[in-house]
C-alpha cells in the first residue's frame, strides 16, 4: 500500500545551509514541510573514517515530485557527493496527506 507521499532526506554541514535548503524547497512548493535536526555522522571518505557534526533535513513531499526535489537539493548542495534519498510513506493520516498535496501543488 502506498500513499504517494515520500520523505526525502539529506545532510548538510551547517545549520545555515539546512535552513536555506529547507526554505528554498518549501518556498518553491517542492515540499510541504522540512524538518531540521542536528546529528553526528560517522562515514568513510578519502580512505579514512571521518566523524563530523551535520544537519539532517527531512522533506515531506509527493512521490511524483522526486525528480524535481532531488535536482533542487543537488543544485543547492555544497557536498561533492551529497546523500539524497527518499523513503516511501506507507501510511499517512488522510488529512495530513491532503495537506502535503495541497502545499506541494502550484496554485
Amino acid at each position: 500500500m502506498s500513499t504517494g507521499h515520500i520523505a526525502v532526506v539529506t545532510t548538510v554541514g551547517s545549520q545555515a545551509d539546512a535552513r536555506a535548503l529547507a526554505q528554498a524547497l518549501v518556498q518553491d512548493r517542492l515540499a510541504a514541510c522540512a524538518q531540521i535536526s542536528a546529528i553526528e555522522s560517522v562515514y568513510r571518505w578519502d580512505g579514512a573514517v571521518q566523524q563530523e557534526p551535520e544537519w539532517r533535513v527531512l522533506f515531506k513531499t509527493r512521490r511524483a515530485l522526486w525528480p524535481q526535489v532531488e535536482a533542487a537539493i543537488r543544485q543547492r548542495h555544497r557536498y561533492e557527493l551529497p546523500a539524497i534519498h527518499a523513503l516511501a510513506l506507507e501510511f499517512v493520516e488522510a488529512a495530513y496527506g491532503g495537506w502535503i498535496d495541497e502545499h506541494t501543488t502550484q496554485p
